[in-house]
């Protein structure tokens, strides 16, 4: 048991994954753990859920109850004021909660509470930046009406392309048959499979779509060319606004910088801090505490 003080838990809810880290007043690390997804646009209950059994996770590992914490939660979903609302009226099993976008808690923690844009570029896509206490978002309108560049988008423009392969419409390749191989090769089962994908289902293609552009296969390139033009897009913007900074985040961060237009990478700086510790700094200064806590 952690004795004296307050403790924190810091989630980061995506779509693909939900992730908990729990660290004491002094900032020591305590416990952490990975769930499933939890995007509260596409699933509010289940989304909890997540949120609940993951925290309680990393909660054992902390040897303490997940009454005591206090809660930042950056959540993939909340795109208003009445999301995090919802959330905080949900009566989770928290001391204190509070809710943000995940991209804030994603900025918080790249910046350490200060100035910066973001470029998240995971399951979903989208551009954040603080700049002087204003808020700037670009993208992040979810797989039906966005999500350009990111690994859902990926994932979704290679089904679609061997889609075409079955009707003859596009020659196969490497990529094309790997899909296949996933998805199925007949009408009838690339059919079924689609009725039941989701976002997560779409971007676990994503590194397939990667390793197969960097081996040439010209539905691989020009589906990841497609994908950081727009990812550029987006670091753009927020330069534009006025961010001096960008960090590159999310599942793609490691593979996308090559891609990127020269504008935007020369911009881009490693984040201080990853989401799960932007949350915890949420939750200390919901607490009247310094976000950092050294």
């Amino acid at each position: 048991m952690i004795q004296g003080g307050q403790v924190f838990l810091g989630i980061d809810g995506g779509g693909s994954r939900c992730r908990a880290r729990i660290r004491d007043g002094a900032g020591v690390l305590r416990g952490e753990a990975v769930g499933g997804s939890s995007n509260i646009y596409q699933n509010f209950d289940g989304a909890i859920a997540s949120i609940v059994a993951t925290a309680a996770q990393a909660a054992a590992q902390a040897n303490v109850p997940t009454t005591e914490l206090h809660a930042g939660l950056g959540l993939a979903g909340i795109v208003t004021s009445v999301g995090a609302e919802r959330i905080e009226a949900a009566k989770l099993p928290f001391a204190s909660v509070i809710a943000d976008n995940d991209a804030y808690a994603a900025q918080v923690g790249a910046f350490g509470g200060g100035d910066g844009g973001i470029v998240i570029a995971g399951t979903g896509s989208i551009g954040f930046a603080v700049i002087g206490g204003a808020r700037h978002m670009v993208g992040g309108w979810g797989f039906a009406l966005g999500d350009h560049g990111s690994g859902a988008w990926l994932g979704h423009h290679a089904v679609r392309r061997a889609a075409l392969a079955i009707d003859g419409l596009l020659q196969p390749t490497p990529l094309i048959d790997n899909v296949l191989r996933q998805v199925g090769a007949t009408r009838f089962d690339l059919s079924r499979w689609s009725e039941k994908a989701v976002p997560a289902d779409y971007a676990r293609m994503a590194p397939l779509v990667f390793d197969c552009a960097a081996k040439g296969d010209v539905h691989g390139m020009t589906i990841v060319i497609e994908g950081a033009a727009a990812i550029s897009n987006l670091g753009r913007a927020l330069l534009a606004r006025g961010a001096a900074r960008l960090s590159l985040l999310g599942g793609l961060a490691q593979v996308y910088p090559p891609y990127l237009d020269a504008d935007v990478k020369r911009a881009l700086t490693p984040p201080e801090a990853d989401a799960m510790d932007g949350a915890i700094m949420m939750a200390r200064k919901a607490r009247g505490l310094a976000e950092r806590w050294s």
